[in-house]
């Protein structure tokens, strides 16, 4: 049946990975676009490329190296998803969340997502942090069609509050804290690879989108289905299609991914701390 074949598969992964490592991670975060530098702030334990790992699907995104991190940044254990797996890339759905239900899998009860996205809101700009606070999914297959896999979760899971209330609180205060500005909207995703259409993008402003991307809404909803608490962080690196004169590219997705690199790196590891001194680990949820 397919949900065997799927925990097949991710049975094998957890097995691989643990052979290389008994690390038991608090919290699992994935690297968008551009923005997988943050791992040189993590003291690692132990590195596996995806490609060592039986089964794995494997990034071929320019800017995705493709491994998985496992390390403390403070105090709190992670385990650090350095490029993702998109759907345009050829990959059935159930594969680009495989990731997502194997950090669950090896220990991890929090999830932060991070994204390069374009602006659909027009008090955005180019190097913008925005705190995701829901998300539309448009076109995107949702990763729970099929079979029930009940060991995951129920057969229809409330998604009321995907991206956790209390965790995007801790979000705010550090943002606060620490003097970083940081929007608030809500994210959707679209398949890609192709950038989006200005039609397209006065549709999603129109459903009250604020951000775009070509993830993050299935490995949120996969990590939901789990139990799992979710925050998630936006990197605005564009304007959408429509709202200047300039052509879209990867190569300006980069650039301002990294221009925001101080700012999200000091967000980012604020964030771990703060929810460590709150106890939220692991062996508290």
């Amino acid at each position: 049946m397919v949900e065997n074949v799927i925990l097949d598969k991710i049975s094998k992964c957890v097995n691989s990975i643990r052979k290389r490592t008994s690390f038991v991670p608090d919290v699992a975060l994935i690297l968008g676009s551009g923005l997988g530098d943050y791992a040189s702030n993590i003291k690692i334990e132990c590195e596996i490329p995806y490609s060592e790992i039986e089964g794995m699907p494997t990034s071929t995104v320019q800017g995705h190296d493709g491994r998985f991190i496992f390390g403390t940044v403070g105090d709190t254990k992670v385990v650090c998803m350095k490029g993702r797996v998109h759907f345009y890339e050829g990959y059935s759905i159930s594969d680009v969340v495989m990731p997502t239900r194997i950090m669950a899998k090896l220990g991890a009860k929090i999830l932060f997502l991070t994204n390069a996205a374009g602006g659909v809101n027009y008090n955005f700009k180019a190097g913008d942090l925005m705190l995701i606070t829901d998300h539309i999914s448009c076109f995107a297959p949702n990763p729970l069609i099929g079979p029930n896999i009940d060991e995951f979760g129920v057969r229809f899971p409330d998604m009321s509050h995907v991206y956790d209330v209390h965790l995007q609180d801790i979000l705010r205060k550090v943002a606060v804290e620490n003097k970083i500005p940081l929007k608030e909207g809500v994210y959707c995703q679209l398949t890609g690879p192709s950038y989006e259409t200005p039609a397209e993008i006065r549709m999603l402003r129109t459903l009250g989108t604020d951000s775009v991307g070509m993830s993050t809404v299935v490995e949120a909803i996969a990590a939901n289905h789990m139990g799992m608490k979710i925050c998630g962080v936006s990197c605005i690196c564009n304007l959408a299609a429509g709202m200047n004169a300039q052509p879209l590219s990867h190569k300006e997705v980069q650039e301002a991914a990294d221009m925001a690199a101080p700012r999200f790196t000091k967000l980012v590891t604020e964030f771990l701390k703060a929810i460590d001194k709150e106890g939220l680990t692991c062996k508290s949820i």
